[in-house]
């Protein structure tokens, strides 16, 4: 036997993955995840954000299994093929015209790349703007327009040119401030003539789960279409009734050029897209961007089921109104002087932890998270410091596990003293 073979299977894995639990699970079934000794854990990670309709929704393990012994592969340079065709139906119904022409992929970051390869072909400009503590994905082109932390550009620099930086406002009274430095950057780092688009998430997500307060998407809408320049909304986590929407751009009167779906998309099937008018698309040269795997059948027929459920069962409702009771409940720990700020919309929640000198506690917040995991329930953190609890429930959860998941972490604030 090899030296390799006498080690911990662990050890044959490579080591860039960072890892919040040492679980090895064996099984999945709507909010829980199962150990190999069967004990259950909460899981209110929902994989970041991907499984919304809970683990092995049934209908959605009944698609899969149904396409599996149809179709496991169906290049689509090469033909069309049913899940394809139902998936698309199935995102028409959900977004807003003029949102009506599609590309599939595999992962957020392939899609991220896909919007802006898009962006590019689309406006004939170079440039893309992005915002400070936005998350777009570990490519390169995704990479250099990610500023949630420096450990994902970390020795990968140089990385794309063209990419402007604006600020984030994390409250109303920065508003003002934030539009008037794009405005800015606009006459000093990027003319409007080679800007081709401005990515944005509707809610920062490894930045922190921070909201933007209201009007601040719409006057990115302004600005962008009175220079034409693309707006693109990143809502690889926020999409699939996550914050009470099936979109969260939905929450205000504002509509993107293109929108980058992922994670929720397809219950935990690898697939990824972007949505964009025809009119855009066809800017797109034919045979200058593709993939072998995207839009895969099994990927697909799990993705049109996912909408159907996510429709017939009102889980983004759902979200909205059980967000609502999680805020509220999470608040009154906040109010006891627990936890710093809580924020967020729907099912995606976040409680920011500072110490007393008001500077982020990534280390209580670390604690905290893993006196939960001691006690059964699954939790992440983000924001830049890594300070931030996030809240992501699958949109199934039950009220009584809701209930749960809160008496086990007030209890793991009360076992962890404040810095």
């Amino acid at each position: 036997m090899s030296t390799m073979a006498q080690r911990d299977w662990k050890y044959a894995l490579a080591p860039v993955w960072p890892h919040f639990t040492e679980l090895q699970i064996s099984r999945g079934k709507g909010s829980f995840l199962f150990d190999r000794e069967g004990n259950p854990y909460l899981d209110f990670t929902s994989g970041i954000g991907v499984t919304n309709t809970g683990h092995c929704h049934p209908r959605i393990v009944q698609a899969i299994q149904a396409q599996a012994e149809k179709l496991l592969h169906g290049q689509a340079t090469i033909l069309y093929h049913e899940p394809m065709q139902e998936l698309v139906k199935e995102l028409r119904t959900v977004i807003p015209d003029p949102l009506d022409c599609f590309f599939l992929t595999n992962s957020g970051s392939e899609a991220v790349e896909s919007a802006l390869k898009l962006a590019r072909h689309a406006t004939g400009r170079t440039n893309v703007t992005c915002f400070q503590g936005g998350y777009h994905g570990r490519t390169i082109g995704a990479m250099s327009v990610t500023t949630a932390k420096t450990v994902y550009r970390l020795h990968y620099q140089p990385l794309m040119p063209g990419v402007a930086v604006a600020p984030y406002p994390r409250r109303k009274e920065d508003v003002p401030y934030c539009l008037e430095e794009l405005e800015r950057l606009l006459v000093t780092q990027t003319a409007p003539s080679e800007t081709a688009a401005m990515i944005v998430e509707p809610i920062l997500g490894e930045g922190g789960y921070i909201v933007p307060p209201a009007g601040f998407l719409p006057e990115l809408r302004r600005i962008c279409d009175e220079h034409g320049i693309l707006l693109i909304l990143d809502e690889i986590q926020s999409g699939f009734g996550r914050t009470g929407q099936f979109f969260a751009f939905e929450h205000e009167p504002m509509i993107p050029d293109i929108c980058i779906m992922a994670k929720g998309l397809a219950s935990g099937l690898p697939l990824s897209g972007i949505a964009a008018p025809r009119e855009v698309m066809e800017r797109w040269v034919t045979g200058s961007h593709g993939g072998t795997y995207g839009g895969n059948p099994l990927a697909c027929a799990a993705a049109a089921e996912t909408i159907r459920v996510l429709k017939e069962e009102s889980l983004p409702e759902r979200a909205a109104t059980l967000g609502k009771e999680l805020i509220a409940s999470l608040n009154r720990c906040k109010d006891s002087g627990e936890i710093h700020e809580v924020r967020g919309r729907g099912l995606m929640v976040g409680c920011e932890f500072r110490d007393t000198r008001q500077k982020p506690d990534r280390d209580r917040a670390a604690k905290v998270r893993l006196a939960c995991l001691q006690q059964g329930l699954i939790l992440l953190t983000c924001g830049t410091y890594d300070h931030v609890i996030r809240w992501i429930p699958p949109l199934t959860v039950s009220q009584s596990e809701l209930s749960q998941a809160l008496t086990v972490f007030e209890s793991a604030l009360m076992d962890v003293d404040p810095s």
